[in-house]
């Protein structure tokens, strides 16, 4: 796996996270190199300009954080480095990831079938009603998702679909996780292993500015009409976008 270059995106002050992954993927014996996380308490004003609010507030029906803003400037700022180097494939982590001993393996395979996809995700908050169409471990597969499948705690991805998000993700106007993978929308072979050989680990406090979880957060329903509807809109070319993957996948090779 020389061709690949690996990213964890860490806090310059989150020490204790840094330590921990230290550990993990020196377990696993994956080389790697630490990207100092884009600190939402040290925002200039130009990063604050990439955070387009009344289309946050349309789509997402939630009050703004500015620890999303800091993470989904890190994760450009990856795909940035990643496209300044000669790798040919990233793995981008972020630090509260828990890795799975058969990573490796699974990684090796996905390199092996290069064509398969442009950016797959390892990691999965939701299940993403995967369908497998590539056998690439004995336990594990690539797969079409065919529903919504949030996270972005570990994921694959070529110098194709880098190049392709790095122009088309700013302004943010959706967490990170909600829109990085929309292939329908980048015209990208976007996959899922399934089972997910990594995962967020939710013991682990989060970094972002602000509480993701607070109820006083989300707006009221009578000002989240324009949310349902995107949320729907989006829903609906996910599927239709999963089932013609799956149609060109069945006609390029059977299925496992």
């Amino acid at each position: 796996m020389k061709r690949l270059l690996t990213l964890v995106i860490n806090l310059d002050r989150a020490v204790e996270r840094r330590a921990r992954i230290t550990k993990q993927l020196l377990d696993l014996g994956l080389p790697w190199t630490r990207l100092p996380a884009v600190d939402a308490r040290q925002l200039t004003d130009a990063q604050r300009a990439m955070l387009d609010i009344p289309a946050y507030h349309r789509k997402h029906g939630m009050a703004t954080l500015l620890g999303e803003l800091g993470c989904y400037l890190s994760h450009v700022e990856a795909m940035r480095v990643f496209l300044a180097s000669d790798a040919s494939y990233a793995l981008i982590f972020e630090d509260d990831v828990l890795t799975g001993p058969q990573l490796p393996s699974v990684l090796q395979s996905l390199i092996e079938h290069p064509n398969r996809w442009d950016m797959v995700r390892l990691s999965a908050v939701h299940s993403g009603t995967p369908v497998p169409v590539l056998r690439l471990t004995a336990t594990h597969s690539l797969s079409v998702m065919l529903s919504r499948c949030a996270g972005s705690s570990a994921y694959l991805i070529n110098r194709h679909a880098a190049a392709t998000c790095v122009t088309g993700l700013l302004p943010m106007s959706l967490p990170y996780d909600h829109v990085f993978d929309h292939g329908w929308r980048w015209g990208l072979k976007v996959r899922l292993v399934s089972p997910p050989p990594c995962q967020h680990d939710n013991q682990i406090t989060t970094t972002i500015v602000g509480d993701p979880g607070s109820p006083a957060r989300k707006f009221h329903w009578s000002r989240r009409w324009s949310t349902y509807v995107y949320r729907l809109g989006n829903e609906l070319r996910r599927l239709h976008y999963g089932l013609r993957e799956l149609w060109r996948e069945r006609r390029a090779a059977p299925a496992p």
